[in-house]
C-alpha cells in the first residue's frame, strides 16, 4: 500500500479505500498477512512513531480484537518495525519469510526483496538497514529529522524505481520466479509461494502442485490474494 507516499494521488484516500475493504472481510477472515511495504516509511523511536494512519491502525486492532489474526511482514520500506505494532494492535511481525500450513496446504509467504536477487549494492544495502547497530545509531536522530530523511530515501527509492521496468519481466529474468523455481526444487511439497514487493500481478504454474503468485499493489491494482480453504485466487477490489 505505501500509506503516506506521495507517490500516491491522494493518500488519505488510498488509506480509506483500504479500510473499506477490511470492512467486507472482517467478519468472515480468519487470518491477514500484510505482506510488507505497508508504509512508505516506518521508524519507531522509543516513545514516537510516524504520525497519521489511523483508519488503518484502528481497523486492524478492531480485526485483531474480534480473533482475526493479523500477520505484518516488514518490507523494504518499513523494515524498522519493533514492537508497536504487536503491542497496540496485536499484530505478529514477521522479519523473515513465514512457512506455514494452512487446512493441508503448504505457504511460503513473504515479502521478497532480496530473494533471488544476487547483486552485491542491494544485498550491502539491505545488510546496513538490517544492522541492530545501524538502527541504534539511527534512533539517536531527533525524530523529526530521521522521519523527514526516511521520507526522502523512500521518494528517492521510488522514483528511481519508476525509471525501471515494472511490467513483468519474464520467468528469466524475474528474481522471485527464479528463487520460486530453486525453493520448490529444494522443498516440492510447497503448494504456494506469494510475495509482494514487485508491484505486479503474476499467477504462475512452477508444476503441477505448485503456484508462485506475486499480488500487485494497492497503488495501480487494488489487489490481493484469498484462501478459501480449497485453493488460492488473485482478487482486485472494486466499489
Amino acid at each position: 500500500m505505501h500509506f503516506g507516499s506521495d507517490i500516491l494521488e491522494d493518500p488519505l484516500d488510498t488509506e480509506r479505500r483500504f479500510v473499506r475493504w477490511l470492512d467486507t472481510i472482517k467478519n468472515d477472515a480468519l487470518a491477514l498477512y500484510l505482506l510488507g511495504d505497508v508504509f512508505d516509511f516506518w521508524f519507531e523511536y522509543k516513545k514516537v512513531v510516524p504520525k497519521g494512519f489511523t483508519r488503518f491502525l484502528g481497523k486492524i486492532a478492531e480485526m485483531s480484537d474480534n480473533g482475526t489474526e493479523i500477520h505484518f511482514f516488514i518490507g523494504n520500506h518499513d523494515i524498522w518495525a519493533f514492537d508497536y505494532l504487536p503491542k497496540e494492535v496485536g499484530a505478529i511481525l514477521h522479519k523473515e519469510p513465514l512457512v506455514t500450513e494452512i487446512y493441508g496446504k503448504k505457504f511460503f509467504l513473504a515479502h521478497g526483496d532480496g530473494l533471488g536477487d544476487e547483486s552485491y549494492s542491494f544485498r550491502f544495502l539491505r545488510s546496513v538497514f538490517h544492522n541492530r547497530f545501524c538502527q541504534f545509531l539511527f534512533a539517536r536522530f531527533p525524530s523529526a529529522w530521521g522521519i523527514g530523511f526516511g521520507h526522502w530515501w523512500s521518494r528517492h527509492n521510488r522514483s528511481s524505481s519508476l525509471s525501471r521496468p515494472t511490467a513483468y519481466l519474464g520467468e528469466e529474468k524475474e528474481h522471485l520466479v527464479k528463487f520460486s523455481k530453486q525453493y520448490i526444487h529444494q522443498y516440492p511439497d510447497t503448494d504456494y509461494l506469494i510475495f509482494g514487493h514487485r508491484h505486479i500481478l503474476l499467477d504462475l504454474m512452477l508444476n503441477k502442485r505448485s503456484r508462485m503468485l506475486i499480488i500487485g499493489d494497492w497503488m495501480e491494482y487494488y489487489s490481493y490474494a484469498v484462501f478459501d480453504g480449497v485453493e488460492v485466487s488473485l482478487e482486485q477490489y472494486e466499489e
